[in-house]
């Protein structure tokens, strides 16, 4: 499965962004998605699961506990593909600099 299969999905990126602040127990990431995508433990579940079957988190135990992380590494070959198109944006950034510039100079 492609890295973009796994992120197109929305309960996944959100699994993502609630660890990129850090490690969390699974108990905390299901109320958490539970509750914003209205969907079931179980289903949380898989997303975790095909989330750490592809790389994208590590789990460890502490005792009772599930603590899951980011893992990184599929991540960064996101970061090169996309790479290939970051001058379509960073164009633009640029110029809206340049004239955020003009426009502070004219004041």
């Amino acid at each position: 499965m492609h890295a973009f299969d796994i992120l197109g999905d929305p309960v996944r990126r959100r699994l993502l962004e609630l660890l990129a602040d850090g490690e969390r127990p699974a108990g905390d990431l299901v109320a958490l998605i539970s509750a914003e995508f209205g969907i079931s433990q179980p289903a949380v579940s898989q997303h975790l699961k095909v989330l750490r079957e592809h790389g994208f988190t590590t789990v460890r135990a502490d005792g009772r506990r599930r603590i899951y992380a980011i893992d990184a590494e599929p991540l960064h070959a996101v970061d090169e593909w996309l790479e290939h198109f970051r001058g379509f944006w960073t164009q633009r950034l640029d110029a809206l600099g340049t004239e955020i510039a003009r426009g502070q100079r004219h004041q």
